[in-house]
């Protein structure tokens, strides 16, 4: 009788992956505010015990447990810009560039990422898998080799998805018609 083999656990996952957990973190701060109370090691920290709290913490691999921390990260600065927000009772549209080298842009701020946030919701309602790209290549730091291999899907898929997303997401968050726009079905 064959037994599947055992899946590695967020902790021993978190612990081989915790220096590249900190990179990701510092990625997704680095275009946030400069007084933002957020410091790399307190995201990694508070994206674990968020994952640590999830059911069923069993991961295929360590790029399946990066690619959903790092989502968590997002997940964290999106609820914190919220609250921040609404403690101003501010508002408003503001620009936010997805550029081609998958970075967090330099003028992320608490609006640019509800709004990338949003879009992102937006896509995803319409195109899950190309919604799934995103996350992995621009907030994840995933290459297209390693996002192909996580969806199982061809690169070259990968390649066209990416392109179709940064263009559909950029036309959203100037105000353009993407939304009113269905991407074709992957």
């Amino acid at each position: 009788m064959d037994f599947p083999p055992p899946t590695p656990s967020t902790s021993a996952l978190a612990a081989i992956a915790y220096d590249e957990l900190r990179v990701l973190a510092a990625r997704h701060l680095r275009g946030e505010r400069d007084d933002h109370t957020f410091q790399p090691t307190v995201l990694v920290h508070e994206a674990f015990l968020r994952l640590a709290e999830q059911k069923g913490g069993d991961w295929v691999n360590r790029g399946q447990f990066v690619a959903v921390a790092s989502a968590m990260m997002r997940r964290i600065l999106v609820d914190h810009a919220r609250r921040r927000l609404a403690q101003r009772h501010g508002g408003g549209k503001v620009l936010l560039e997805i550029s081609a080298d998958s970075t967090v842009g330099e003028k992320g701020r608490d609006l640019e990422m509800l709004a990338l946030h949003e879009a992102l919701e937006q896509l995803a309602q319409k195109s899950p898998r190309r919604a799934r790209v995103v996350e992995l290549r621009y907030f994840g730091g995933l290459e297209l080799e390693e996002i192909a291999t996580q969806l199982e899907v061809t690169v070259r898929t990968i390649t066209n998805d990416w392109a179709f997303s940064r263009a559909w997401l950029h036309r959203a968050l100037r105000g353009g018609s993407a939304t009113e726009k269905k991407p074709p079905s992957p």
